[in-house]
């Protein structure tokens, strides 16, 4: 059988409080117990089916407070009594008092004591529920036929359910046919049946299934049918538990969401199948969320191609893969206040291309997510304008304001890897104005084409390195634009200063040039262009003055400040050559 776990993390998502159980009668035979038909819970005479698709209330198909749950998982987690199932069963009940909590400890117990027989997958060695409890290994036929008997001697109704499942080695489009490929139970609790996998609660196995891990996975305990379905299709339809039953093809067709997609906070996505086409070299997927999420997505396995805008509602992601075909699309998320390194791998799209786009590339280096954002605006990054994550510009220009937070440090720097512009001189196509918390980036690109601009920040006080708070990706397909660097700033240079004329960093030879600066606190100006040119403080505050530039390569703005006579070296210009 196969292996069928899931390869992320899990984390606990309590439900609703507050359970009220019903009494049940029941009968054995030698499949476990099945309905008598005195209790009106045959699937054809129930009106109790879960609609389809999820409406987002609940993961579970019983309300449960899984924290009320904790002293009993920590007992039947460490129960160790593997040589007879009926003492096995009494250990375990001892802490259970609903059939609820019954279910509850034979699901943790089996889920943290039988790990996949990878071996056996392999060998194609048939399971059973007695191996399974003497060697502590089993595929999933050991794990669901060891619950269904645990559970009989509990007294619950159990049944072992077969059908399909994407699990290990399932790709999206992958047609399902011949024998099935799982196992996994169906419980009656409550006056319902409700379903679970506790193969899949057990742990994972890596991708040539030679390795299994332990690694509880909540979610496959009583999972609503709704989301049940995403990856287990029961050969008999009626075990879906819905309304509306789903076909094959659909199930096929629908897009596998998995379990850590609904443990993050997702709820869903703008395209519901697993694949995808792209129009016009382009292919767009929203996820939707509870709350702010961080996401990474991976095109054929490399960060590129990908464009990632964050919203506090979810994500927009477009995707512009370089080459026909098709490509595997993985999408990986966690919670923003997650303290977890690892990102969970939620999605997995296969992206048909039929066309590319040339007249869009991204920037290698572009850091996602792209825009302002909640992202943006937690790193420090306030108010930030445009809105938009994309600059077009067809002068080469642009502006970027925003307001930073106290005690931020920040800088910026444009990067292409397809600009002959040096890494040093595109930070001179960036000139930073700062009056408070106010911020405004002026852009020159030297040249057309695509470039990220990418805004470091981190507090003053913090002695770690700066971190990418805030991405833009600019666009000029101009290919007249030719802009020249800002002047070169010293360290004198200071945030209350302001720079109004020549912002250009090459001035031109044989020209009267008109100079323009706010320098609060500065005593004296001072312009060295092959003579010395003081500049007058004007009434509004501007130090002003006119230098006719000749005489040498360079032009500098000197100033002398707190009664000092000395002058020091503020701003630099090249002169053109000719």
């Amino acid at each position: 059988m196969d292996p069928s776990v899931t390869r992320s993390l899990c984390v606990y998502v309590p439900g609703a409080a507050g359970l009220q159980i019903f009494p049940h009668r029941m009968r054995q035979d030698n499949e476990g117990y099945q309905d008598d038909g005195e209790q009106g819970s045959t699937l054809s005479q129930r009106q109790d089916l879960y609609d389809y698709p999820w409406d987002k209330s609940s993961l579970k198909s019983i309300p449960m407070d899984l924290t009320q749950f904790k002293e009993l998982d920590d007992h039947a987690s460490t129960v160790n009594v593997k040589n007879n199932v009926k003492k096995l069963v009494n250990v375990l009940l001892q802490k259970a008092h609903s059939d609820l909590e019954k279910v509850r400890a034979i699901w943790m117990w089996t889920c943290h004591h039988i790990e996949y027989d990878v071996e056996g997958y392999h060998n194609k060695v048939p399971s059973e529920a007695t191996d399974a409890l003497q060697s502590g290994k089993s595929a999933c036929g050991g794990y669901a036929g060891l619950f269904e008997e645990m559970c009989s001697l509990a007294g619950i109704q159990c049944k072992q359910l077969s059908g399909f499942a994407k699990g290990f080695q399932y790709k999206p489009g992958k047609v399902f046919e011949g024998k099935t490929n799982h196992v996994w139970n169906a419980v009656y609790l409550e006056g319902r049946w409700h379903l679970l996998d506790n193969t899949w609660g057990s742990g994972c196995v890596d991708d040539s299934c030679s390795k299994f891990t332990f690694r509880y996975n909540e979610f496959y305990f009583l999972t609503h049918p709704a989301l049940f379905i995403n990856d287990h299709f029961p050969e008999d339809h009626s075990w879906q538990l819905l309304k509306q039953t789903l076909s094959l093809q659909q199930f096929e067709r629908n897009v596998w969401y998995k379990s850590a997609f609904y443990s993050v906070g997702l709820t869903g996505t703008s395209t519901a199948t697993s694949v995808i086409e792209t129009e016009n070299g382009k292919a767009t997927v929203f996820i939707e969320s509870h709350s702010p999420t961080l996401f990474l997505c991976k095109l054929n396995g490399a960060n590129e191609h990908c464009f990632m805008n964050l919203q506090r509602n979810g994500m927009t992601l477009e995707v512009y893969p370089q080459e026909v075909g098709t490509h595997s699309l993985d999408i990986f998320a966690k919670p923003s206040r997650s303290k977890e390194e690892n990102y969970s791998h939620v999605v997995e799209y296969s992206l048909v291309c039929q066309s590319v786009d040339k007249s869009f590339c991204l920037p290698k280096p572009l850091i996602q997510p792209v825009g302002p954002s909640w992202q943006s605006e937690e790193k420090g990054i306030l108010g930030a304008s445009p809105a938009s994550p994309i600059v077009h510009t067809d002068d080469g220009r642009c502006v970027v304001t925003f307001t930073r937070s106290r005690d931020l440090d920040l800088f910026a720097t444009l990067d292409s890897e397809a600009s002959s512009t040096s890494e040093d001189l595109r930070r001179r196509h960036i000139w930073t104005t700062r009056q408070d918390a106010h911020v405004e980036l002026k852009i020159q690109l030297p040249h057309a084409g695509t470039f990220a601009l990418h805004i470091w920040a981190k507090k003053a006080s913090d002695p770690g390195n700066s971190h990418c708070a805030l991405s833009y990706l600019l666009s000029c397909p101009n290919k007249s634009v030719l802009w020249p660097v800002f002047p070169q700033s010293y360290t004198n240079w200071e945030d209350a200063f302001e720079l109004v004329a020549p912002v250009a960093g090459v001035l031109p030879a044989n020209r009267d040039v008109t100079f323009k600066l706010k320098l609060p606190g500065v005593d004296e100006v001072s312009v060295e262009c092959g003579n010395s040119r003081r500049l007058t403080l004007s009434e509004d505050g501007f130090w002003e003055g006119t230098c006719s530039i000749s005489g040498g390569p360079r032009v500098t703005v000197m100033i002398s400040k707190n009664g000092s006579h000395s002058f020091w070296a503020l701003l630099d210009y090249k002169v053109e050559s000719h």
